[in-house]
């Protein structure tokens, strides 16, 4: 149980690091060529351990799996994280944290429209009081920032959407968790790496150009300012953040359940402003500590809910 929690600790404090880590990169980075570069990293950090995983199960990758983990990779690196480092790019690191922890919140909303899967009362107080708590934060009378958080929120919603996308993947192939992501982190990367290209061609990066909000996508790099400079960043949320932080979340998963593993997400809009204020020096309003302490405790609602269930 010991190890358990020790994955649990490790996992949070290194997801909770990540808005921040990126943040600081003070735009060196193109946002696609960040995600490009990371999840890349984050890919090959996880096959090991997934290539165990299907040793384990004895089975194999067939060529149609391809298909789940083009959407998958689609939905979770092109949309979700694009919007999520966009944000970073527009919002304040602990904000976009924040914001983005409710992504299980619309994935219960999608687990209903999508697999009918029954919301139970647990579950529908933690909707209820997780966007009470998001509102709270937002402060819709007092908003300076539309664009940042409107991506901040799409970003999470797309999360969600992913994440039930991957479930009813996984439960129709029988993929575990750890395989199921890295394969999606792969074929995502390749997906982003074939739009990066196509962002290349001379017509489409002048036309990309002369439009204010698509300039910042026109021929975006594959390598630049990757340099001695910034070698430590990008191991940080390419080894660290994006292949350990899954890899011991799904570790933590395995030794214990899926109710105790997600207390990383719990745990997290806490734990990322109290970082961002260290390490970037970013306020904190009182009306986000108190949205902070009303998501987490929706947060407990459907955790506590959940273990309840589990021992029925």
């Amino acid at each position: 149980m010991k190890k358990t929690w020790l994955y649990i600790a490790f996992s949070t404090v290194l997801f909770s690091l990540m808005e921040i880590t990126l943040k600081s990169s003070g735009g060196a980075f193109n946002p696609i060529q960040i995600n490009w570069i990371r999840f890349t990293i984050g890919g090959i950090v996880l096959l090991p351990f997934a290539i165990h995983s299907l040793r384990m199960s004895d089975m194999m990758l067939h060529w149609s799996d391809l298909k789940l983990f083009a959407l998958t990779g689609l939905m979770c690196l092109v949309i979700s994280m694009t919007l999520f480092q966009l944000a970073i790019t527009y919002d304040k690191a602990s904000t976009v944290a924040v914001v983005f922890c409710s992504n299980p919140v619309f994935a219960l909303i999608f687990s209903n429209l999508i697999l009918h899967e029954r919301l139970g009362r647990a579950n529908l107080i933690s909707v209820v009081v997780s966007l009470i708590g998001l509102l709270i934060i937002v402060n819709p009378a007092h908003l300076t920032n539309p664009l940042g958080l409107t991506l901040s929120i799409a970003s999470a919603l797309s999360f969600g959407l992913y994440s039930i996308i991957s479930r009813y993947g996984s439960i129709r192939r029988g993929f575990d968790g750890i395989t199921m992501t890295c394969f999606t982190f792969l074929v995502g990367s390749v997906e982003l790496m074939a739009i990066m290209g196509f962002t290349k061609i001379p017509v489409i990066a002048s036309t990309m150009k002369q439009v204010s909000w698509l300039e910042q996508f026109s021929a975006i790099p594959f390598f630049n300012n990757v340099t001695p400079a910034y070698f430590w960043l990008l191991f940080f949320v390419g080894v660290g953040v994006t292949g350990g932080g899954f890899a011991f979340y799904f570790m933590a998963m395995e030794l214990s359940d899926v109710s105790t593993a997600s207390l990383v997400f719990f745990i997290k809009p806490a734990l990322a402003p109290i970082f961002a204020a260290l390490l970037l020096s970013e306020s904190i309003l009182p009306t986000t500590i108190i949205g902070i302490l009303v998501i987490i405790a929706g947060s407990l609602v459907a955790f506590l809910g959940n273990k309840k269930r589990q021992k029925v």
